[in-house]
């Protein structure tokens, strides 16, 4: 393991020099506040927490942190649920919520410059007024910095991919302090090595992101939301298969189990039944592909047994229903207020995503523990939340989420589908990657020699 250097007050000085004295706290209040994410994880402290203005103030820490072996952990605005920024080392926790400005809206190229730390719901309410939005939507505010760090998805991904498919060229600060620009503006790029999408999802770990030029797309002219009622989670997931084997084209398209169900119509207002439910939505250039699209997948849920199917045009409507999704996770937790929620998310082929449900609803009957299952069922992604307790429910849990994983890597997927890998399936990048771990380590050293960048985090120390 790296062996780090506390941070003096000699380094506070300077860093102050460097960022200005309104930029800089030592007070337990910021130190707490960054601490810990949305994760289950418990709280590990920095010794200073910084706000940067610039990529300058960045680059200029960056390179006393390294000279002077300081960790380093870049934080959005804590939203990540598997410890990606917490300080695991301590020193320096760099947060980048004064860094939130767009830089320049290139409107006419459907592209927009902005600083890591502008909310990427913040930035659509700036870009409604060019009919433009950037498609990745993770649920939560996440800051665009945090969202490419991460490879953030959402439910959008099943029609305008992740993060990663939405950046054209980033700036990005380096742990020896310097500033380097990677992609370009064009959206056809095949000059030397794709750096841009090194760095994205990399979490931090091999530079950190200062500014990001990304892809827009304008605003849908229609836009319809369904919600279709199943008799059982094996016809549900079978329906998600069937839609998009179908040729459609869905926005989103979402799996949402009965339990899950039951507590947003209960808490949030939107007229769910008792059974697992696919939400979708689809958006077109014209009212008649809309509405024949609509058909089909009324046609596709009534030949897989739908119980119910609700299609509606309504703007109101259909933000309700995507409000309710969003607050899915808030809503469980106070439906529980006794127990704590550890949140896993896997990620496999289309054709896979049914054996893999099947086999999450197995471990559920054969070891009587609860487990409540949402994801963005259109790209194979699935999110079990399971509630634990100090003790044997908490160990019941970690079972789970391991076997899961393991299933999910037997399928042709993947450890993590978007939350990304911070401390909580370190384990399993070598699993995962076998070989390719030793590339990853010998990029690492290169960019990061002493390893200060966010360290403990994707590779295992």
């Amino acid at each position: 393991m790296t062996s780090f250097n506390h941070v003096t007050s000699e380094h506070l000085s300077r860093l102050t020099a460097i960022v200005t004295a309104d930029n800089i706290s030592t007070s337990q209040a910021d130190i707490d506040l960054h601490a810990r994410d949305q994760s289950f994880f418990e709280a590990r402290p920095a010794e200073v927490v910084l706000f940067p203005t610039t990529a300058q103030q960045v680059a200029e820490v960056l390179k006393l942190a390294n000279e002077a072996r300081i960790p380093v952990t870049p934080w959005g605005v804590g939203t990540g649920l598997e410890g990606n920024a917490i300080p695991i080392h301590g020193g320096i926790l760099m947060s980048f919520e004064r860094m939130n400005k767009i830089v320049e809206v290139h409107a006419d190229d459907f592209q927009v410059t902005v600083q890591p730390g502008i909310g990427h719901q913040d930035l659509n309410a700036e870009l409604a007024r060019y009919g433009l939005f950037f498609p990745p939507d993770p649920g939560a505010n996440a800051t665009v910095g945090g969202m490419l760090a991460n490879n953030a998805a959402g439910i959008r991904t099943v029609k305008y991919g992740a993060s990663k498919d939405n950046v054209l060229r980033m700036q990005v600060a380096l742990a020896d302090g310097r500033l380097i620009h990677v992609g370009s503006r064009s959206v056809k790029q095949s000059s030397g090595y794709d750096l841009l999408h090194l760095f994205v999802g990399s979490e931090g770990t091999l530079g950190i992101i200062t500014e990001a030029t990304l892809k827009l797309v304008p605003v849908p002219v229609h836009m319809s939301a369904v919600v279709a009622a199943f008799p059982s989670v094996e016809s549900a997931v079978e329906t998600v298969v069937a839609v998009r084997g179908s040729g459609l084209d869905p926005a989103a398209l979402e799996f949402v189990d009965a339990a899950h169900a039951v507590m947003l119509s209960q808490s949030d207002g939107v007229d769910l039944s008792e059974h697992p439910h696919l939400f979708m939505e689809f958006h077109a250039v014209h009212e008649t592909v809309l509405n024949d699209g609509l058909e089909m997948v009324r046609e596709i849920c009534d030949e897989m047994g739908a119980i119910s199917f609700r299609a509606t045009t309504d703007t109101a409507e259909r933000k309700r229903l995507w409000h309710a999704r969003h607050h899915s996770y808030e809503i469980m937790v106070r439906s529980h207020p006794d127990k704590q929620f550890f949140i896993m998310d896997v990620a496999v082929p289309i054709s896979a995503y049914p054996e893999l449900i099947a086999y999450v609803e197995q471990i559920k009957a054969e070891r009587n523990i609860a487990a409540y299952l949402i994801g963005h069922a259109g790209d194979g992604n699935i999110h079990v939340e399971l509630p634990f307790t100090p003790g044997d429910s908490y160990e019941k849990a970690m079972r789970a989420n391991h076997d899961i994983v393991m299933k999910a890597l037997d399928l042709g997927g993947t450890a993590t589908g978007e939350h990304g890998v911070g401390m909580g399936k370190v384990k399993y990048m070598a699993v995962e990657h076998g070989g390719a771990l030793d590339v990853m380590r010998a990029i690492k050293r290169t960019l990061d020699p002493n390893g200060i960048l966010n360290p403990g985090k994707v590779l295992p120390e």
